[in-house]
């Protein structure tokens, strides 16, 4: 090794080989692809090796390139232990909270919460990113993924912050047209409002209800990977949405959605889910409470 590597040079790195593109890590990181692309050649002339194949359509990881991925996933994660650390002994949050959510609750809830959070805690710095995806939180360095449902994986730390079910609904203009279905088997004569959002399973809906947890194969017109206008469409009549309380609970007070099949649901609770216990970092620990007080205020 020539020189030890800068940290951010690693975590440009680690960007790189997980998106095999300049271009999108330029875009993520607010940099152009020429400085990215230098970056790198840096971080190669410090450590002596070439970690990248490049070509002008696609970049892969050398064998050299794989080891060191490995070896940087490591250290940038034990620095950020470190740092959190550090951070767990002011008695104010300090720094950036990185924040992931979906596309629906992210805008709808989660943004006006850190607005909120950043207001008391002027030393927070916050980044929020919306994913259609799960993300992997250790790899990306994210300290808090905001997500509805209960399938989480046990080695992440969550802690819920509300409440929450997915129900069936349909607009009233919907089942003047086709009717309202009275049994589940019945969902399979209808339109259905299909979305691949982050962890829902596509065209099956698994719902729980009198006689436990039941199956529904759906199909329709329609269908999205976005949650929004999922809903959109169910409030033009388009067919019959399985969809979160927090989302349409509105809608259903105002008249404009109807309940149908009310004895089923999906429970999906909303959730702070992080990769380290609370008690290491002053900035995640206040944001988890002050997100579990603001969502139950808002029940």
């Amino acid at each position: 090794m020539k020189n030890l590597p800068n940290l951010n040079d690693l975590q440009v790195f680690l960007q790189v080989a997980r998106r095999f593109s300049f271009t999108s890590v330029a875009d993520e990181l607010g940099m152009s692809p020429a400085f990215v692309s230098k970056r790198i050649r840096i971080l190669e002339t410090d450590l002596g090796l070439r970690l990248l194949h490049r070509s002008t359509r696609n970049v892969s990881l050398t064998d050299d390139g794989e080891r060191v991925l490995r070896w940087a996933q490591t250290l940038l994660h034990q620095v950020g232990q470190l740092e959190a650390q550090i951070d767990a002994l002011h008695d104010d949050p300090v720094g950036l909270l990185r924040v992931v959510s979906s596309p629906g609750l992210g805008r709808r809830m989660v943004a006006p919460a850190l607005a909120e959070l950043g207001r008391l805690y002027p030393a927070l710095d916050v980044r929020l990113d919306i994913r259609h995806q799960l993300v992997n939180l250790l790899e990306e360095g994210v300290d808090l993924d905001v997500r509805v449902g209960n399938d989480i994986a046990p080695h992440f730390i969550a802690k819920p912050l509300v409440a929450n079910r997915r129900v069936l609904c349909a607009s009233p203009r919907y089942l003047e047209a086709h009717g309202t279905p009275g049994t589940l088997a019945d969902l399979g004569h209808h339109d259905c409002l299909v979305i691949k959002e982050r962890d829902h399973p596509f065209g099956v809906w698994e719902l729980t209800g009198p006689r436990g947890v039941e199956t529904a194969k759906v199909t329709g017109s329609f269908s999205t990977n976005n949650g929004e206008i999922a809903r959109h469409w169910c409030l033009d009549g388009r067919g019959v949405l399985l969809r979160s309380m927090w989302d349409i609970n509105d809608d259903l007070k105002q008249g404009r959605l109807l309940q149908v099949l009310s004895d089923y649901y999906q429970p999906a609770d909303i959730w702070a889910v992080h990769c380290s216990p609370l008690l290491t970092s002053a900035k995640v620990r206040v944001a988890v409470d002050f997100l579990q007080k603001y969502f139950r205020e808002r029940a």
